[in-house]
């Protein structure tokens, strides 16, 4: 077998998994796309691997070692992805990205509204 059709997959693959990241709005299904990507680095590591033992015939199989590494992190990085988002799920009620994002920065103090904030909290304070 070629090395270009295991190397065009895992492109097709990071791409899906790319656009997932940038494109989407939940919490879980972006965190689904960095799996697709971590995947598609796992089948480029293993090809490549495979591609390399063919020629030297004393390998370490080093391609396939680090894919099981990168499995292992990526195990965890789901459990403790999930955990956080189930958190932030429970005391927001939502996971929603953009609602996230918004919900932590608050009014800025150099906004067109921060005269009419500081305002209110003068006449409250009054």
């Amino acid at each position: 077998m070629h090395l270009a059709y295991p190397a065009v997959l895992s492109a097709l693959l990071f791409c899906t998994g790319l656009y997932g990241v940038l494109a989407r709005r939940n919490a879980i299904l972006v965190l689904m796309s960095v799996e697709l990507m971590l995947n598609a680095v796992n089948l480029n590591l293993v090809a490549f691997d495979v591609w390399l033992s063919k020629a030297a015939r004393e390998t370490l199989h080093s391609g396939q070692a680090l894919t099981l590494f990168t499995i292992a992190i990526a195990a965890a990085e789901i459990g403790i992805g999930l955990a956080i988002v189930l958190a932030v799920y429970r005391n927001r009620g939502t996971s929603d990205i953009d609602r996230l994002r918004d919900t932590a920065e608050g009014p800025e103090a150099d906004g067109p509204d921060s005269d009419a904030l500081a305002a209110e909290k003068a006449e409250a304070t009054a």
